[in-house]
């Protein structure tokens, strides 16, 4: 058997929503085995097995081996009871795609797009996008359970609201959700920080069976910061936890930063300051990712800069690793793409300016899933929230109180 996982707060032991969290973990996978790990009577677990049956999301799946007595049936979670859509909006470009309900990514697509024309022109864009993604896997619009969004500015998380996005023009308090609640009816739409999502994807995809605390860093056009504590996203109060972008940066207050202020660390370290610098240069280099290409070609000057860039970065994480202690540091974004330039520079400030203890089993490292964190993101968002026990209990609860007003 699998881990045996911790049981939410406020939710019942045994309830099938717990029985759902620990089929799905491995913990168990028979009827008795559920009984032995709740301690419930047989009866009670196959009662609420069926529950879980008759909402589709488990199936039976033949018969364990033999010990003697009645082989037991083996129960399975069922990814594929349902849908769920997702997208990744960047400032210039945007990634969107439909996983199962394990995550699997079952079909995607990347193309630019402009987050500065409004979220009439984006949100259609992209429900169109969503159209078409089903329609190239034989799957309906009845099928998604839930749809999560990912955009490049602070997220009042409850109601999925943007919250005064500095590079947004018009998004301010826009309601995302409702834009796709006809298209979608009854499933829920969930919005949060861009970085936020890839810190979630990086998180579920590569390490949340071995660390609790990580710090998703997103070197783009910006440069901001996705926080895991505890195996949790941290938004903060207000949705701006990790704004590591306008962090100053003493000695450079002739740079001047798209939010208004000096000398942040974006305006300094960010692709597009990059690449400003390098165009100054008389290099042909409009965005972050021209940057790259220089890099990658061998060109000196842009990999002097990027390494400096990685330096700059580099003193204000220590100062952050200093106060949330991270077992790790994943550099993601256009940026990351330069690999060890950037990471080179980064790991040698950090390690340099940041407390023994702190850096005693940090790790820094690249991205494991670049452009794709985003949507793995929004997908274990949107999982989290559904296969949440206390959301089974309500969909069980509701499902055979329908069953019996028919």
């Amino acid at each position: 058997m699998g881990e045996v996982v911790a049981l939410p707060d406020g939710v019942q032991a045994g309830s099938p929503g717990h029985l759902l969290t620990l089929l799905r973990a491995g913990s168990a996978s028979t009827r008795p085995q559920l009984a032995a790990i709740t301690g419930l009577a047989r009866s009670t677990v196959a009662q609420r097995v069926d529950a879980l049956l008759a909402t589709g999301l488990v199936i039976e799946d033949g018969a364990t081996a033999s010990t003697g007595g009645r082989p037991a049936t083996r129960l399975r979670f069922r990814p594929d009871a349902g849908l769920v859509l997702v997208g990744d909006l960047g400032a210039t470009h945007a990634r969107v795609g439909v996983t199962d309900l394990a995550g699997a990514v079952l079909a995607e697509v990347a193309e630019d797009v402009d987050i500065a024309a409004g979220p009439g022109a984006v949100l259609d864009w992209l429900g169109a996008h969503f159209a078409d993604l089903l329609s190239s896997i034989g799957r309906s619009a009845d099928e998604v359970r839930g749809v999560g969004i990912g955009v490049p500015g602070p997220v009042e998380h409850d109601s999925g609201r943007p919250v005064s996005p500095p590079i947004m023009p018009g998004w301010d308090a826009y309601p995302i959700p409702e834009h796709f609640a006809e298209r979608f009816p009854g499933a829920p739409v969930l919005v949060d920080n861009d970085v936020n999502i890839m810190a979630l994807g990086e998180y579920w995809t590569s390490f949340r069976r071995s660390v609790d605390d990580l710090l998703f860093i997103k070197v783009g056009t910006g440069i901001g910061c996705g926080i895991v504590a505890s195996g949790r996203i941290h938004r903060g109060a207000q949705g701006a936890a990790g704004d590591l972008g306008h962090v100053q940066v003493p000695g450079y207050e002739d740079a001047v930063c798209r939010c208004g202020n000096v000398a942040c660390v974006e305006a300094i370290a960010g692709g597009q300051a990059l690449a400003d610098r390098l165009r100054a240069a008389g290099h042909d280099t409009r965005n972050a990712r021209a940057v790259v290409e220089l890099v990658a070609a061998g060109d000196r000057d842009a990999i002097r800069m990027v390494r400096d860039a990685g330096r700059t970065l580099g003193h204000v994480l220590a100062a952050a690793v200093n106060f949330f202690n991270p077992a790790v540091i994943v550099i993601g974004g256009d940026v990351a793409n330069a690999h060890e330039p950037l990471l080179a520079g980064i790991r040698e400030v950090v390690y340099q300016r940041s407390l023994p203890l702190a850096t005693r089993h940090l790790r820094v490292v690249h991205s494991q899933l670049g452009d794709g964190a985003g949507i793995r993101g929004a997908s274990a968002m949107v999982v989290e929230h559904l296969l949440a026990p206390a959301t089974v209990d309500e969909l069980v609860t509701t499902a055979a109180a329908d069953r019996a007003a028919n």
